[in-house]
């Protein structure tokens, strides 16, 4: 019986994998991404790899630039520590407006995704670790109730993320153990106070973490990308 075709990823296959190469420092940041080496790894053709690029451009994972091509973005070091002092300016009210209009539903879900951190880092799942983090500050300002602070937390989030998987070592936890814990019972308790100072701290923990200056010099091995 002969054997079934090999099935050829899709654009949301091939911009999976290539998110996966980012988040695990195969490809690193400000690298040009070739459309002839991807197209040759993915066996696919250049224009489904240009579709799976301008979905990646779409979500921040990459630059593209007109005559130059796509290229793994690479926030600064001055534009990340940027991005960590307006979070500094933003997080502390929005955690006033959760203490102030959360409802047992919204406790609820906290901490079902508390859990869902839980069982991500339990399974040693960096890039889901990391996703999952971005996503407990956007749903902090989900049950804000601002729609201009999540609307602009909607932007900050993945950026913070890509900054974390393009400048933390690889085993470095995506954000410190029971920090968001601490920070949604100190909201249940109705602690504004300690809320506040734990997100501060939370935030500064995080950004103590990253290696901001540190680009790492990596072999690109293109045929590894897909397989």
């Amino acid at each position: 019986m002969d054997a079934a075709p090999t099935t050829k990823p899709g654009i949301e296959q091939i911009a999976e994998r290539i998110t996966d190469a980012v988040m695990e420092h195969r490809l690193p940041p400000g690298i040009k991404l070739v459309e002839e080496k991807l197209a040759k790894a993915f066996g696919v053709s250049r224009t489904k790899i240009r579709q799976a690029l301008t979905l990646l451009a779409k979500e921040g994972l990459v630059t593209l630039h007109a005559n130059r091509g796509a290229f793994v973005t690479r926030p600064s070091a001055a534009e990340a520590r940027d991005l960590f002092a307006t979070r500094r300016l933003i997080e502390p009210e929005i955690v006033r407006n959760v203490i102030a209009r959360a409802c047992d539903h919204d406790l609820i879900r906290l901490r079902q995704h508390l859990v869902a951190e839980a069982d991500a880092r339990q399974e040693g799942d960096r890039r889901k670790i990391i996703r999952l983090s971005g996503q407990f500050h956007m749903l902090l300002a989900e049950v804000s109730g601002n729609k201009f602070i999540e609307k602009l937390m909607a932007e900050l989030c993945p950026l913070t993320c890509l900054i974390i998987a393009l400048y933390d070592a690889p085993q470095t936890p995506a954000c410190p153990e029971d920090e968001h814990n601490q920070i949604v019972e100190a909201i249940a308790r109705q602690d504004q106070a300690a809320a506040i100072c734990l997100m501060l701290r939370h935030l500064a923990h995080i950004e103590s973490t990253l290696e901001l200056d540190v680009v790492p010099e990596l072999d690109i091995h293109w045929e590894t990308l897909y397989g």
